[in-house]
């Protein structure tokens, strides 16, 4: 992770899973975007995790008034505990493997179109429109961009 950007604008596949975990061959510009998604998913888990209503009428605009509203708010509490434990084992890689940086990124561009699933199977009815919904399909093509330039190389070819 010497330079900002590659050297080569051809993606490693083969970069996902790579034989040296340890080893980041792609830029660095990859990486702390990698950290800045973390950070900020870090955040959302403390924020489900110990907000009073777990954000799920503060920031979900779900309507836990209604009868079983108490159960929305500990699911949510719950759900913030699982997003800690992922984000805590992605933290993990991050910093003790780096190569394994395009793996995250892989994690992190599939699981918003596995909540996509999950709403379509189980929709969710809200007062508003979450942060969630309305980001989601921002950031997936910045995560994806992050993703193919996580994948190039800044090692110089040996002649």
């Amino acid at each position: 992770m010497s330079t900002l950007l590659p050297t080569s604008w051809i993606p490693r596949p083969s970069g996902v899973l790579p034989s040296d975990p340890t080893r980041y061959g792609g830029p660095a510009v990859a990486y702390w975007i990698t950290t800045m998604f973390l950070v900020v998913i870090t955040a959302r888990s403390l924020i489900h995790l110990f907000s009073p209503d777990g954000g799920a009428h503060s920031i979900a605009t779900i309507d836990t008034s209604v009868a079983g509203g108490d159960n929305i708010v500990a699911i949510f509490g719950q759900w913030g505990a699982s997003q800690l434990l992922l984000v805590g084992a992605l933290w993990v890689l991050l910093l003790r493997y780096r190569g394994l940086v395009p793996f995250i990124l892989c994690v992190l561009l599939l699981e918003p179109f596995l909540r996509a699933i999950s709403g379509h199977l189980k929709p969710i009815v809200t007062l508003g429109t979450a942060p969630g919904a309305a980001l989601n399909w921002f950031v997936v093509p910045v995560v994806a961009a992050t993703l193919y330039l996580a994948l190039c190389t800044t090692e110089k070819r040996r002649s």
